[in-house]
């Protein structure tokens, strides 16, 4: 068995990260930034060494590790795996910096959540370059498993535990469904090895009905890690729950993790099962869209509404894939046209979820979204928070300013009717239309006056008490009202400023740069995600 050591650099340098962090907390007690710090120095090193194997792979295009044959390889290092674990570990680098807040208040243990940060940063390095069933599940399931500890880590928060039991129990059905899958296709094909499932599948057109079996119970199990119907109860209640930084990772790791892995299984592996591939996912990414918008219609709370927009956001991720129902859209160009729309529109959405998170914790704080009303006159407060609040909720919607979210959903649609699918393009633009309703009334909000301040009592009533004089506030912190690191003026001071910390200003910051260069230029996103077809 061949092993190309160079191609696990980046796996070998995340799992370092984690090794670290623990190492640090332990050697170093009470100096939270030393952690945090050697933390953020080992993601973009992930990142820097990601995208180094990448660019170095010479002629050859690739390197692999753990080969038993010419292309029976359980981990391949090409372009896209690097272009995967560079994302990932930014996005883990975003989520550190929202977390400093957080993790200041002494609320969570701070070498145990740098430590789950990188454990889960390790296996969405490792799930790019899988090329396996095994090494797929495992990865998935190492993203996935410090996530529920992190969802649940803040001390004496009942809701966060709740929220961790919900994503645990959910999680654990789906895992089920899936290696269920995962055996039914190993039955039919003797092999776990991706391109093997798919020559063995063209081979043995008897055993078809098997394979179809298990991939469908496959991605029906891979529908949970994107949040999509039916496996979607979860995310309302544990992005509520979690630490905002956690909610912020979890809605954005989780779902590019998940259409890594369903692109894997559902056009590498189920080749000879296109049309099965393509039912399932049009299903899916129907019930997604449109439970999604027409319950977070209905939603008050601003994080409860980006967790159902989220299932909504699955629905168009899916949709292209969605094509290959289609005969026209099992054609080698419209197989790679719904591929690269798949890839593109996911890395629109976690730049703009990503932005959309980043200016809550910085508004709210990194415990509490708070309700929709508590943004009200937010454009008077903090300008440039409510700017980048419009770019990433008009982005989701599709709307001018953010053309990124538009470019996204433009590029799924010409992906359906290239593929024969102009029924679904339909359905997308519907929903399209259906979720306008709710991400342009949040984004009134930004713009409405706020709420009035209640008058004197009137004669003959007595007034309420007066309050207790507010203790000095910490100068990393504004004003607050529920805990040190929230930021929320108080009742009657609308026209507080709001103060934010430079990490979190920085990331919210970051992320909406991204938005907006690629908004502008989106066919660099494009030509990125062509290298996935």
């Amino acid at each position: 068995m061949r092993i190309d050591q160079v191609a696990l650099l980046p796996t070998y340098v995340a799992a370092a990260t984690a090794v670290l962090a623990l190492l640090v907390d332990l050697l170093v007690p009470g100096r939270r930034g030393a952690v945090v710090g050697v933390t953020a120095l080992g993601m973009l090193a992930t990142a820097a060494t990601a995208i180094g194997v990448g660019l170095g792979l010479g002629d050859a295009g690739r390197r692999t590790a753990f080969c038993v044959g010419p292309d029976q390889c359980s981990l391949v290092s090409d372009p896209a795996a690097a272009a995967v674990g560079a994302a990932f570990a930014l996005l883990a680098l975003g989520a550190v910096a929202l977390s400093v807040p957080l993790l200041r208040t002494g609320e969570v243990p701070v070498g145990e959540y740098c430590f789950l940060l990188a454990c889960s940063l390790t296996g969405a390095v490792v799930l790019g370059g899988a090329r396996d069933l095994i090494t797929l599940i495992v990865a998935l399931e190492t993203l996935t498993l410090p996530l529920y500890l992190l969802v649940g880590i803040r001390r004496g928060a009942t809701n966060g535990a709740s929220a961790a039991v919900t994503f645990f129990v959910v999680s654990v059905v789906s895992t089920a469904v899936a290696l269920l899958g995962a055996a039914l296709v190993y039955t039919a094909t003797g092999g776990v090895h991706l391109a093997g499932i798919a020559d063995a599948g063209a081979s043995a057109p008897e055993l078809r009905p098997l394979l179809q079996a298990g991939v469908i119970l496959f991605l029906a199990g891979l529908a949970f890690k994107v949040a999509a119907v039916p496996a979607h109860a979860w995310a309302p209640a544990t992005y509520d729950g979690a630490p905002l930084p956690v909610a912020a990772y979890l809605s954005t790791a989780s779902k590019l993790g998940g259409v890594v892995a369903l692109l894997l299984v559902g056009v590498v592996a189920g080749g000879p099962v296109l049309a099965t591939s393509g039912l399932t996912l049009a299903v899916l990414a129907v019930l997604s869209m449109t439970v999604g918008n027409l319950v977070a219609l209905r939603q008050r709370r601003m994080v409860r509404l980006l967790a159902w927009s989220s299932v909504a956001q699955a629905g168009y991720l899916l949709a292209p894939l969605g094509a290959l129902l289609a005969a026209g859209g099992r054609s080698p160009d419209a197989i790679a046209l719904a591929v690269t729309a798949t890839v593109a529109y996911a890395l629109f959405y976690v730049i703009l979820e990503f932005a959309a998170f980043a200016a809550v914790v910085a508004v709210r704080g990194s415990t509490d979204g708070g309700d929709l009303d508590d943004y009200r006159g937010l454009a008077r407060r903090a300008p440039w928070l409510t700017a980048v609040l419009v770019i990433a909720l008009t982005g989701l919607a599709g709307l001018p300013p953010g053309l990124a979210g538009l470019f996204a959903k433009v590029a799924v649609v010409r992906s359906l009717l290239g593929g024969d699918a102009a029924w679904l393009a339909v359905v997308v633009a519907v929903n399209a239309v259906i979720g306008l309703a709710y991400y342009v009334r949040a984004v009134a909000t930004l713009f409405a006056a706020p709420a009035a301040v209640p008058s004197a009592a009137p004669a003959g009533v007595a007034a309420p008490s007066a309050a207790p004089e507010a203790a000095p506030v910490a100068p990393a912190t504004a004003v607050a009202t529920i805990s040190p690191d929230a930021i929320t003026p108080v009742a009657g001071s609308a026209g507080a400023r709001v103060r934010v910390g430079w990490p979190v200003a920085v990331a919210a910051g970051t992320a909406t740069l991204l938005a907006v260069i690629v908004g502008l230029a989106p066919q660099g996103i494009l030509e990125l995600a062509a290298f996935f077809s």
